[in-house]
């Protein structure tokens, strides 16, 4: 064979090659817009890392509906006496419906708010328990944004407790999924939001039952919640979570159609947990005690020795690439044992996810006059 015909059947190759990757690429930007077909702005993350697998307009700001209601709970939670009683204001029984029709002369128990808030959206609740952690709506939007802020929250702003539209108030895809993702840390949270039926009475003897509003519950098997919305404005919403021993998936659809479409939410939800079947877990870090050496300068010794006490791992995709690079922000003594000298930057498709600590196993004294005259001195008075 000819050089010629040689480099003829290389480049024939090579295109086939081009053409193989560039179809592969196509598909899967296919399949992905197949994914989210109603929602105007969706997201599935790794429930673990937070980690976005699939996005739709993800960081627009728009309103969310009674999902507001999850950051309302959490707060409620880590913040009052669930055994508290509540007397719930003028201001609050005001609230239109979905309501539960409080009543000011009678009293309610905290904790029992929180599941006919959160298993049927109750609005008046959200209010009542609102302004009973911080004495008035205002107080309590106060405690919500700090939260979100602590969280990572960086698109939102809430200014009511139940989600009803309110100038100013809105959120994204992502930063309630973020919200999700934190609240199903909190167990008591899971374990109201996956309550299926619950009847309490208040102080007067009033007997209520309500019952969870929450479909996905009965769509996937390893459903966990969490929270509907629905208003005129936000369109139907719906933040879930999917958790087993391998994976934690939290999704997010907003403005997700408008009546008489109350099943797209449903559809585009179990859609984006089938699109995290793509993903399985892989641990990424280890804890290593021995991790890397490097010369320190100005120091009377001159390598540390460094190690890592933490674990990381993530969901990812068979064509999802990993790399690993260390910075080292410590370089001159004096080094002090387990400070941080640098860090282990983790990154998926040149996207920076993780940032692992490193830390010195050792003291490393400054070289310098003092150290030298002591060592002198040391030295000398050993030697008489």
């Amino acid at each position: 064979m000819s050089k010629k015909s040689i480099y003829r059947l290389i480049s024939f190759c090579i295109t086939i090659i081009i053409a193989c990757n560039i179809l592969c690429i196509c598909k899967i930007n296919a399949d992905e817009e197949k994914v989210v077909k109603y929602a105007k702005s969706a997201v599935l993350i790794d429930g673990d890392s937070g980690r976005i697998l699939y996005e739709k307009s993800a960081h627009n700001k728009v309103s969310v509906a009674s999902t507001t209601k999850i950051m309302t709970c959490i707060i409620v939670i880590e913040n009052g006496n669930l055994g508290d009683m509540v007397t719930p204001s003028d201001y609050a029984i005001a609230m239109p419906k979905v309501k539960m029709h409080l009543d000011s002369k009678d009293k309610y128990k905290l904790e029992d708010l929180l599941y006919a808030m959160m298993l049927e959206s109750y609005n008046d609740v959200a209010v009542a328990v609102a302004e009973h952690i911080a004495g008035s709506v205002e107080k309590f939007a106060e405690l919500m944004n700090i939260k979100a802020k602590d969280i990572g929250m960086k698109d939102t702003n809430f200014v009511t407790p139940n989600g009803l539209d309110a100038k100013n108030q809105y959120s994204t895809a992502y930063d309630m999924a973020l919200l999700g993702m934190y609240a199903t840390n909190n167990e008591l949270f899971v374990k109201i939001t996956n309550t299926r039926n619950y009847s309490f009475a208040s102080e007067n003897g009033r007997r209520v039952s309500v019952s969870n509003k929450d479909a996905f519950l009965d769509k996937m098997s390893d459903a966990i919640g969490i929270k509907t919305g629905f208003t005129g404005n936000a369109g139907y919403c719906f933040v879930g979570a999917l958790k087993n021993e391998n994976k934690k998936l939290i999704s997010c659809v907003l403005a997700c159609g408008w009546p008489p479409n109350k099943g797209y939410k449903w559809n585009d939800t179990l859609s984006l947990m089938k699109y995290g079947e793509n993903y399985n877990y892989k641990e990424i870090v280890d804890i290593q005690n021995d991790f890397v050496k490097y010369d320190v300068r100005n120091g009377v010794e001159n390598i540390l020795n460094t190690y890592t006490n933490e674990k990381f791992g993530l969901l990812l995709r068979n064509d999802d690439k990993v790399d690993k690079k260390i910075v080292i922000t410590k370089k001159n003594a004096p080094i002090f044992k387990n400070e941080v000298v640098g860090y282990e930057n983790i990154y998926v498709n040149n996207i920076k996810i993780k940032a692992i600590e490193i830390k010195a196993k050792q003291n490393i004294k400054k070289y310098e006059f003092k150290y030298c005259l002591k060592k002198f001195f040391l030295t000398f008075f050993s030697l008489i």
